[in-house]
This record gives structure tokens, sequence and C-alpha cells, in this order.
């Protein structure tokens, strides 16, 4: 169990910005984010791409920022709780909410904020049956998180992007018998790296399957096959394996944040405009993720509702007592 004042969904910029100004109020936070890092969209999608709208930085690349704000987090010591995502979060009274995650993590905290952006990036899953009943542990994931986990072991790889032919690369090293399966001859991802993997299937390294389906999935308690087929020759083949990595991208959703009883209007949560509140007392909505009129999807716009989020949780979090505004510039950060 993990215990916090700020459950904060979502660790991209606006998350992690909203670490920083808690901060300031001496409120302690813990990030719960589906993608296996931090950053967002920034990192999983373009980290390479440049943002011309930060005030103080004509240009700043995607991965620059988010490794700018974690480290301007980093003197208050936040948790972080990495591919899981909240499933269920209920109210128990009073700065008492309670979050749990799809793999059983449980969170108490005393605010909610949530940072989601565009939602909960989910997998985009390949159309074969019975995938579910593999899933959590049981062989098939769509996301790496730690790569020992497959040290030795038999893994196929699914897609045609750079995400595929990245951890194809990476993981010829690491697994026992790899094979990459993609559904065209032609690749989505970086020349460089399309050279790197043709060349590993030269050298026998990996085992490469062009213009080739994912058909059915097979085991018992795991996953212990694979099949496919070849839609040019209309070949089918079954191979053995311990684990399979769909990696065909993500797509955006609300996920189970429409069952929290929030208000929605086109999947996004409406706030209040004076605090970024939602109907719900104790539970915040900053970035992308909610709604009000005249709302702009900008990143400094999140950053400007995560500071008055911080100052309304700050007073939900201690009823009656007073804060006096005091400036970085005068005090400082003052690590805790």
């Amino acid at each position: 169990m993990i215990t916090t004042d700020l459950a904060i969904i979502g660790a991209g910029p606006v998350g992690l910005f909203a670490i920083f100004e808690a901060g300031l109020l001496k409120m302690r936070c813990h990030l719960i984010d589906y993608l296996p890092q931090a950053g967002g969209q920034l990192s999983e999608i373009y980290p390479k791409k440049p943002i011309y709208d930060i005030p103080g930085y004509p240009s700043v690349l995607a991965q620059e920022l988010v490794d700018n704000l974690l480290k301007q987090a980093e003197p208050f010591h936040p948790g972080y709780t990495f591919g899981e995502r909240i499933e269920t979060l209920e109210k128990r009274g009073e700065r008492d909410f309670v979050l749990k995650t799809n793999l059983g993590t449980e969170i108490h905290a005393k605010v909610v904020v949530i940072a989601g952006g565009l939602g909960c990036f989910e997998p985009r899953k390949p159309e074969v049956a019975g995938l579910a009943q593999f899933e959590n542990g049981k062989g098939i994931n769509y996301m790496i998180l730690d790569p020992e986990k497959y040290r030795g072991q038999k893994m196929i790889i699914a897609g045609g992007g750079d995400s595929a032919l990245d951890w194809a690369i990476y993981l010829s090293e690491v697994c026992s018998e790899l094979t990459l399966v993609h559904r065209s001859e032609s690749f989505r991802g970086a020349p460089d790296s399309v050279n790197k993997v043709m060349k590993l299937a030269e050298e026998g390294k990996i085992n490469l399957l062009l213009n080739t389906n994912l058909t059915s999935v097979a085991g018992t308690d795991k996953l212990e096959s694979v099949s496919m087929i070849n839609t040019k020759t209309q070949e089918t083949q079954t191979i053995a394996t311990d684990h399979l990595i769909p990696l065909f991208g993500l797509s955006p959703k609300l996920g189970p944040i429409e069952n929290f009883g929030l208000n929605i209007d086109k999947s996004a949560i409406e706030v209040n405009t004076d605090d970024y509140s939602t109907n719900i007392e104790g539970v915040y909505a900053i970035g992308d993720i909610n709604t009000y009129k005249n709302k702009l999807k900008l990143i400094l716009c999140g950053f400007h509702e995560a500071a008055l989020m911080s100052h309304s949780a700050y007073k939900y979090m201690n009823p009656g007592v007073k804060y006096t505004m005091k400036y970085t510039t005068v005090q400082g950060v003052n690590e805790f």
C-alpha cells in the first residue's frame, strides 16, 4: 500500500509540474502512469520533437523538457508507479481516497489529481482471439518495462514501427530466440533501424517474418505458442515462445476514468476554472484531459492549472489553515 498527499494520475509534463507546485506547499505526490516511463506523449510518441511555446525556451526538445521537469521535481522526492493503470477510485471520506491499479497496487491519498493528457494510452491490440487469457504476467505484454526479464527466453515481437525495430535490435542480445513479425514488406521505422534489423536477420540472430499476420495464441496456464499466416503464400506456421509483445502503437482513451463518477463532456472532464476542481470534492483535473469554456490544449496552460490546483488542494487538505504566498525568488526551493 502506498500513502501520499496527492495521487496524480498521469506523468506527462503537466503531472510532473504539479509535483513542483505541490512541493512548494509541502505536499507529497505519487504519480501513476500506464506508460513505462515519465513524459506521457512527449516521451512515448515524439521525444525529439521541438516545442516552441514554452516560456523562456525559444525551442526545447520534448524529451529535454521532460528531463528538466523531472529534475525540477527531485527536491520533493515524488513516488512513481509506471506500467499500471488506475482502475478504480473510491472516496471513503473527506481527504480519504483509495485508488487501485490493474495490477492490484493500492494508493491512499488525501487528494486526487487527474493529469492524464488525452486519456489513458491503451495499446492497439491485434485482432487475435484469446489474447486476454495470457495478459497480466502470463506471456503477452504490450510494452517492455524490464528487458532483463526476458533474458534466455523465447520471444515474438509483432510490429513494424520504431518501437518494434528498436526492441528487436536490443533484445536480440538478450533473448535465446527472437522472432520479429510484420504484416508488410516495408517498415515505418527509421532507415538505420531497418538496416540493423535486416542485418541481424541475415546473420541469423533474429527470425524475420514479413507479410505475416498473427492468427492465434495457445497455452495452458501461460503462453506456449503463437500461430501466424503469410498473407502472400497463405502458408501457416506455429512458433513455440515464452512471450509475445505486440507493438502496434498506442491509442488515447479515457478508459476507467469514465467510471469515476465525474462529469464528462466529449471524453473530457468538466472542471471549475477557479481551481480546476471537478464535481467530486478533492478531485481535480488539469491539462488536456479537462474541458471548460475557451480551453486551450497547451502545455503552458496546463502549468497554470497545476499551480492553481495545488493551492486549492492545500486549502482542502488543511481546512482553516491560513497560507501566505511566498515567492521562490525570496524563499528558494526547499527540499523535504
